[in-house]
């Protein structure tokens, strides 16, 4: 145990104390510098802090509890982020960088009006706190619990310890947020990130080579031959994910995700310039592609260990997995990387959270002469009350009925969904006015609450995302028709800011897709 515990404040202390070093001559006294990192992040740290704010314990849990149910079609869910990211990198990041935006609630305003800047941007900040962050939370303390068994240590009940856990966990999280903005999220995110990869690359590293007495290749020869139907990456119409969902609502998802989710594309906003974001995305992209070797590879080993064990509760098989294969003096290290991999998407959040509230709702309708000084410490104010509430909701998460990547994605497209519509509108259709985005968003909006919450159809959610992103577009032009505005929006008539771009994008770009396409057509 001594070893456990060595190795888990061990890399802890690193991280906190890497991180300190290199903010030791950073001031976070203006919303530059503490919202977007004082346009300093080059493209490995841009990749290295989105990946981390990506994936964290509810893909480690989540993912690899549905692949064990499921099989490799979940897969889906990461590789298809290559293709988004390539499309954010060449058509988005450019167009919100040029406009010189800091959330994508400002984008909405120049494009449309301020009142559905407001509306959007409380909807982001409920999807944070109410979606986003119990699950890692809740995700994260299952992983920690299985490693320390504090339930065992301090005579509690696995409830009771899950609570005190997450409560811990929030509370560290916040502080990253809270002290160091941007900055001190995206060099620990980074730092956090090659931990996460070594850590979770060991752990279907040992069980291949013990399944192959010393020959990894022998042993996932063995994994496949054991249920070869778990690699047939093209999903059945009535599977947990059919491979018609890829051109339905899945890319929509994603390109939303990867292009205009603040969360995610807050990096590339603080990013020194348009070509080091661009080149942040495309790193990202290319990462993505491995990603499954962590978060789906392992719960289609655990399959082979456990067979149907742990059908109904496929959300504790990689703690499971982890005790099974890893050595017992490695448990510490590994429990600090899922530490690091919670706190990296937590505090990611939990900035992006209290940018919008402060630059989109308290600048905008609270106090439109704020002072810098006065945002940034509202800044830290709103991420403690959005850190409580995230920590509240939490334990609730454990009534989720088929695992949390699915909840996670279920609740997710009820906002994804109209707000992606209406970027894309305002970007691409100058027709769609702002009468008609109101009418888009608010129709989406309750179509998916009622079509997925409350009648039930018996159609797959992704499916109706993808019905859903029609629909809106059909009741925007329809309104926008009806009741056409006169005035030509701020968006069409400002001269874009000059910036270059990555002169390798689209190079790089058309590699990603075709490696992406090649995974399908190999595991086919």
């Amino acid at each position: 145990m001594f070893y456990t515990y060595l190795g888990f404040f061990g890399f802890t202390l690193f991280v906190i104390i890497y991180t300190t070093y290199k903010l030791r001559k950073d001031k976070f006294t203006t919303s530059k510098g503490y919202f977007l990192a004082g346009k300093s992040l080059t493209g490995p740290i841009i990749a290295g802090s989105m990946i981390l704010t990506n994936i964290s314990t509810e893909h480690l849990i989540g993912m690899n509890g549905s692949s064990y149910r499921n099989g490799i079609i979940i897969i889906a869910w990461e590789v298809t982020s290559a293709i988004a990211l390539v499309i954010a990198a060449i058509y988005f990041i450019p167009k919100f960088i040029k406009l010189g935006i800091t959330t994508i609630p400002e984008f909405l305003e120049k494009r449309f009006d301020g009142s559905i800047r407001s509306i959007v941007a409380f909807l982001l900040m409920s999807s944070f706190v109410i979606t986003l962050l119990p699950i890692v939370l809740y995700s994260g303390a299952i992983n920690i619990e299985s490693v320390f068994d504090f339930s065992a240590i301090f005579n509690v009940s696995k409830r009771e310890s899950l609570i005190y856990t997450i409560l811990t966990i929030g509370v560290v999280g916040s502080m990253y947020a809270i002290f160091g903005g941007l900055k001190a999220v995206a060099y620990s995110d980074s730092l956090n990130g090659i931990g996460l990869m070594l850590g979770g690359l060991l752990i279907p590293i040992i069980a291949l080579y013990q399944i192959g007495n010393g020959n990894m290749f022998e042993g996932l020869s063995s994994v496949y031959d054991f249920a070869p139907d778990k690699f047939d990456i093209i999903g059945k119409p009535d599977s947990v994910l059919p491979f018609s969902v890829l051109f339905t609502g899945l890319m929509i998802n994603q390109l939303y995700f990867w292009g205009m989710n603040q969360a995610i594309i807050q990096r590339a906003f603080g990013a020194k310039n348009l070509v080091e974001a661009q080149k942040g995305l495309i790193y990202t992209g290319a990462l993505k592609l491995f990603v499954p070797a962590i978060i789906v590879l392992p719960g289609l080993i655990a399959y082979y260990y456990f067979q149907d064990t742990y059908y109904e509760n496929p959300d504790l098989i990689y703690p499971m997995l982890v005790k099974k294969v890893l050595p017992s003096y490695l448990f510490g290290f590994f429990a600090a990387v899922i530490l690091g991999a919670v706190l990296s998407t937590f505090n990611s959040v939990l900035n992006s959270a209290s940018t919008i509230f402060c630059l989109d709702i308290y600048q905008k309708i609270i106090d439109k002469n704020a002072s810098d000084k006065k945002l940034v410490k509202y800044g830290k104010i709103s991420s403690v009350v959005l850190a409580l509430i995230a920590i509240a909701v939490a334990p609730m998460v454990s009534y989720a009925p088929d695992g949390l990547y699915q909840l996670l994605q279920e609740l997710n497209g009820i906002f994804f969904i109209p707000i992606s519509s209406i970027i894309i509108a305002g970007i691409f259709f100058k027709q769609i006015n702002t009468t008609g985005a109101k009418a888009g968003l608010f129709f989406g909006f309750t179509f998916y609450i009622l079509t997925t919450f409350i009648l039930n159809l018996d159609i797959h959610f992704v499916h109706l995302w993808g019905i859903e992103f029609v629909l809106n577009f059909i009741i925007m032009f329809l309104v926008s028709r009806l009741y056409p505005s006169q005035k030509t929006p701020e968006y069409y008539q400002e001269t874009e800011l000059d910036e270059p771009s990555w002169s390798k994008v689209k190079t790089y770009g058309t590699v990603l897709v075709f490696l992406t396409v090649l995974i399908y057509v190999l595991l086919s």
